[in-house]
């Protein structure tokens, strides 16, 4: 391993031969490897910090989306001082070197059959073992998700109301949140959050609708998740709690039979005949 002060490729060539650094003995930066659509796991080690010095480690990444063996990339990389020089990639089956140095560590080793040999094996013996673990503890799991849904002011625009529906604690990340009026789906007039990442392996996400309200529709927000056998449908309902609403119908009605009692009184005092009171006055003189 070398020490001393930090030196660009240029001197690194000079002070090292194809072959000096092996396995475990560079550092790792992550490369650029186009797996958006895979899953995958890193793995590091080797890795060494001199104070003053130089850095270097290895790292193995397994990228997949199936647990079936032809689904499956193994890639070694190794860097020296955040610079990847050399990568072994299984799709392609042997070291590719990425700098002057790199190159050349990557001819001398691809005439090691066992080497060849030992990285090429590392996508079963590594990678599938590791991927089986992973499938049934981690990668399958979900988690079903708790939906709120709220009404809000909307800011300055063409419509007067605006509703928020709030999906929280959900795993795995993949969600779909749309909008529903009466039982159509609404695109315009929708905003929707990027997964959100709560940092405890649970996701949240939102989704507002603004729109203007039409008599005896139905608003419903709709949700899509693989911890759910079918669509989660969660319908707006502006009214009060059923128990508020009951006190307020009684509170009503009394104050309607009050009402109603009052002004009958009122009209039976005025327009009784007066003049039975003055035959009863002058009787009793």
């Amino acid at each position: 391993m070398l020490h001393g002060a930090a030196v660009d490729v240029s001197q690194l060539r000079d002070e090292l031969q194809p072959g000096d650094l092996g396995e475990g003995e560079v550092l790792i930066e992550e490369g650029n490897i186009d797996a958006a659509s895979f899953s995958h796991f890193l793995t590091v080690f080797g890795s060494v910090l001199v104070p003053d010095g130089f850095r270097n480690c290895q790292v193995n990444l397994c990228a997949f989306n199936s647990t079936e063996l032809l689904d499956i990339q193994f890639i070694s990389s190794y860097i020296y001082n955040k610079i990847e020089y050399v990568r072994f990639d299984s799709n392609v089956g042997k070291f590719i070197g990425y700098t002057e140095f790199g190159v050349k560590n990557a001819e001398q080793w691809n005439k090691d059959p066992s080497r060849i040999a030992m990285m090429r094996a590392q996508k079963e013996t590594y990678c599938l073992h590791n991927i089986g673990v992973d499938y049934p503890n981690v990668l399958t799991k979900s988690v079903i998700p708790t939906v709120t849904l709220h009404s809000r002011t909307p800011p300055a625009g063409h419509h007067p109301s605006m509703l928020v529906c709030s999906v929280y604690d959900f795993y795995p990340k993949t969600i779909n949140v749309g909008w529903l009026r009466d039982g159509q789906e609404v695109t315009s007039d929708v905003t929707t959050t990027d997964e959100m990442e709560d940092g405890d392996w649970y996701y949240q996400i939102h989704s507002t609708l603004e729109y203007t309200p039409r008599p005896g529709e139905r608003i419903s927000c709709r949700v899509e998740h693989a911890s759910l056998k079918e669509p989660l449908i969660i319908d707006w309902d502006p009214s009060m709690p059923k128990s508020e609403r009951n006190k307020l119908i009684i509170g009503a009605s009394g104050m309607v039979l009050g009402l109603i009692l009052s002004l009958a009184g009122y009209i039976y005092y005025k327009t009784k005949p007066r003049g039975q009171n003055q035959n009863l006055n002058r009787t009793r003189t």
